[in-house]
């Protein structure tokens, strides 16, 4: 194989035109293969050759004619829709949501199995309700594997890509130590061997859905915070996403017991979770009780509406978070006071990720997010700002994620495009054993020689 000066094969360089073709339609929509060289910078003839691969492939496809200024109509070349499918699959807090997408992300099928009891993250049923979940979406959408691109996997947790025989997650606020994910998924046979599996942390995924299609277009730094819950965060850097374990900052010394089993965390105080157990530790929800509440509802050892929010069972975590805000927007003092407290907790973590990140952008996604951040929103700018350094925080807007509660999976689904991507529009394949470079060998074979001789 030729190599140039830059360390670069011929097959390096072609894969690059392709990957940069792909992406500029993918992302910039229909265009001529006139428009394509300034948009690439790739030569005409460059261009040419491309288009001619990708449209032989079935990648590309014709998108209309438009007419030129005083010469020939120029034909449109868009991403083909069909010609290739990608598998989403979100490990929420109460659910494990699987969808099906062509290569435009358009879904095409969804299926959504519970965890039962409620926040049950046993491995095993999580990994039956994916194998269930990709055979369902499949068969609902008619679509075989031999153009699945892969299945892309968000989880909570650490994620270890170069442990032996896969992908291992590292989950302790959900009792995960070490789950060799990958291999469990590949276990149940779903899909092919050759289709991956790629798995990372859902609010790296969710960063991933809005720096690509969402309210982080453009933007060269950014954090996107996954507000659900419990929080998360993670940090983009020039299209690079990192997970952060925001939610694991200390934010009160010998504070409120964290289910991550430390005291003082950001998500004993923001999450969802320890947002409704502040308000109903102080009377709220409650009828006639504590002062607060003003809502319909039983004490938390009741059976009324909201049953115990700290009893994830029997309480539907999304409809008591709405009642607490329905309790503010009504002026009850104490639902106020709790949502008040709540955003002084996430401006407060967010000082630390302006001070040491210094980011352009922060977006607020998650259900519980998207939920309160219409509410909470200037609040928690004004206290982001109040306990940052002034240069940092002069230049960064923190705003809303625009993609929905549903981003973790579509995120997920970007997993496998990324790796299709990269690959130049194929098929993402194993790298082949680097050989060791020739001195090495001989030195070994010289070094084996005389320990023979001895």
């Amino acid at each position: 194989m030729t190599t140039g000066r830059s360390g670069r094969t011929v097959r390096d360089l072609r894969r690059g035109n392709r990957s940069a073709v792909l992406q500029r339609l993918y992302f910039g929509g229909p265009m001529s293969r006139q428009e394509l060289g300034p948009a690439t910078g790739l030569s005409s003839g460059s261009v040419s050759n491309v288009v001619g691969e990708l449209v032989a492939d079935g990648l590309l496809e014709e998108a209309g004619i438009v007419d030129s200024d005083g010469g020939r109509p120029r034909t449109l070349l868009r991403v083909a829709p069909g010609s290739a499918h990608m598998i989403g699959v979100d490990v929420g807090e109460t659910r494990v949501r699987v969808e099906l997408f062509d290569l435009t992300l358009t879904e095409l099928a969804r299926t959504e199995l519970p965890l039962l009891p409620r926040g049950c993250y046993d491995v095993g049923p999580i990994v039956d309700h994916v194998r269930t979940g990709i055979a369902t979406v499949l068969a609902d959408a008619g679509v075989g594997t031999e153009r699945l691109l892969g299945v892309g996997v968000g989880v909570p947790g650490i994620i270890d890509r170069e442990a032996p025989g896969g992908t291992v997650v590292h989950g302790q606020t959900i009792g995960w130590d070490a789950v060799p994910l990958e291999a469990l998924l590949r276990a149940t046979k779903a899909v092919p061997e050759e289709v991956p599996y790629l798995i990372d942390n859902g609010a790296r995924t969710l960063g991933q859905a809005e720096m690509w299609f969402g309210a982080g277009r453009g933007a060269q730094e950014a954090v996107v915070v996954l507000f659900g819950s419990g929080v998360g965060a993670s940090l983009i850097t020039d299209g690079s996403g990192t997970a952060l374990e925001w939610g694991h900052l200390t934010v009160s010394v010998g504070g409120r017991r964290c289910r991550c089993g430390a005291r003082g965390c950001l998500e004993a105080y923001a999450g969802a979770e320890s947002v409704l157990a502040r308000w109903t530790e102080r009377g709220g929800g409650v009828v006639g009780g504590g002062g607060g509440g003003g809502t319909e509802g039983t004490t938390a050892t009741g059976t009324g509406r909201f049953g115990e929010v700290n009893d994830a069972d029997e309480a539907d975590e999304e409809e008591a978070l709405s009642a607490l805000l329905d309790a503010a927007v009504a002026g009850d003092a104490l639902a106020l006071a709790v949502l008040e407290e709540t955003a002084e907790y996430l401006g407060a973590g967010l000082s630390d990720v302006i001070n040491l990140f210094r980011p352009e952008r922060i977006l607020i996604g998650g259900w519980a997010g998207l939920l309160l951040g219409p509410h909470i929103l200037p609040a928690v700018r004004e206290h982001a700002t109040r306990y940052s350094l002034r240069h940092p925080a002069a230049r960064v807007s923190i705003d809303l994620g625009s993609l929905g509660p549903d981003a973790v999976t579509v995120g997920a689904a970007t997993l496998p495009l990324s790796a299709f991507f990269a690959a130049g529009g194929r098929r993402a394949l194993p790298e082949p054993p680097a050989e060791q470079p020739g001195w090495q060998t001989a030195l070994e074979v010289r070094g084996g020689t005389h320990r023979a001789r001895g």
